[in-house]
Parts: structure tokens; C-alpha cells; sequence
């Protein structure tokens, strides 16, 4: 099974993350941090991937330590989940309709981490969730993971469905990239043979 456990622990954050790739769509997350709960049982759902996540975070001070550390911890799961990669598809793509707004999400399970980033969040926060943390959740999954991601809006005026949209075109296309092709199951997905 392509599963991993993380446990991270530093000054500001004490996380346990558990991963499946290969799940029911499971969610057990306690953050601290309610919109990233929502976000990150979204992930699940959306991905298939059973995830359970326990973080007790420094947010007496703010939220972007927890964001921080929870998307190091999630990168590092599915790189471990991963392992050497062979048979999976690599690549994921989707565009995500949510109500007005609209999402393109791309993959590479590349080796190489690369963002490109362009969501256009018109609030500062939902709730009481500094939105500019979108941008470093998902920077710090990439370090982590090494995948390549590309995020781009659309269309989209509601600051809520632009994140939980990306969240969730972020899911789909993860599950569709790191998916077994049956065809090619001992294969590494690259012309050079590594990825």
C-alpha cells in the first residue's frame, strides 16, 4: 500500500500526518486552523486519499506556522507514499468549475518542485484565515514534494470558492497524477528513465 506517517516537531508546530493515496476519501483532521480543516477534508474527498492530520500550532501568534509546516508534512507523505514512482500516470490535469468561479490545475510528479501560482483571493481573509496562506501552503507542498504545480484562476469574484476551487482541482488532479497506469505498472513515467 502507498501510505506514509510523518511526525514533524519544532518551536512554533507539533504535527502527525497520515497519508493513503490509495484510500476511501477518509478524513481525521484537527489543525487548529478551521478553514484548512475544511480545505484539507476537501483534499481527501476530492482526491480519494484517506489523510489524518493532528497539528497543535503557535496560533495565539497567527495561522502560518501551522499552514507552513502541516503542507511540509503533506508534501513529504506523498513524496514517501510515493516512493520510487514507478507506473504512476505523472501527469494530472483538471478544470474546475465552482459556482462563479473557475480553476485550471496541472501536475507533474516531476522530481523538480515548481509553482506557478495566479490566484486572485479579492479578500484578505475568510474567516479568520489570512488568504495570502493559499499561496504558502502550496509553496511549501511543492518544496517538499518535489512536483511540479501550476494553480491559475479563471474566473472567480468569491474569495471562499477561489480557495476551496483550488483545493479541490489540487486534489483531483493529484489523484489523476499519481494514479497506477495498469499498462505500464514497473515502468518509470520518463523518456530518460528517471524522473
Amino acid at each position: 500500500m502507498r501510505t506514509a506517517e510523518i511526525n514533524r516537531k519544532t518551536n512554533e508546530t507539533e504535527i502527525a500526518l497520515s497519508l493513503n493515496l490509495d484510500g476511501a476519501g477518509k478524513a481525521e483532521i484537527d489543525t487548529g486552523v478551521g478553514f484548512l480543516d475544511h480545505m484539507l477534508t476537501l483534499f481527501a474527498h476530492h482526491g480519494r486519499f484517506d489523510l489524518a492530520v493532528k497539528c497543535v500550532g503557535d496560533t495565539q501568534v497567527d495561522f502560518h506556522h501551522s499552514v507552513e509546516d502541516i503542507a511540509i508534512c503533506l508534501g513529504k507523505a506523498v513524496a514517501q507514499a510515493l516512493g520510487d514512482r514507478k507506473g504512476i500516470y505523472r501527469y494530472g490535469h483538471i478544470l474546475l468549475p465552482m459556482d462563479e468561479t473557475l480553476i485550471l490545475c496541472a501536475a507533474d510528479i516531476s522530481g523538480r518542485s515548481c509553482l506557478r501560482y495566479d490566484l486572485q483571493i479579492p479578500a484578505q481573509k475568510v474567516g479568520d484565515f489570512d488568504t495570502e496562506l493559499t499561496e504558502e501552503f502550496f509553496q511549501s507542498f511543492v518544496r517538499a514534494s518535489d512536483i511540479t504545480l501550476h494553480l491559475r484562476q479563471l474566473d472567480g469574484a468569491n474569495s471562499h470558492h477561489i480557495i476551496e476551487g483550488a483545493f479541490k482541482a489540487f486534489a483531483r488532479t493529484l489523484a489523476q497524477a499519481v494514479k497506477i497506469n495498469p499498462d505500464a505498472a514497473e515502468e518509470i513515467p520518463s523518456s530518460k528513465g528517471i524522473l
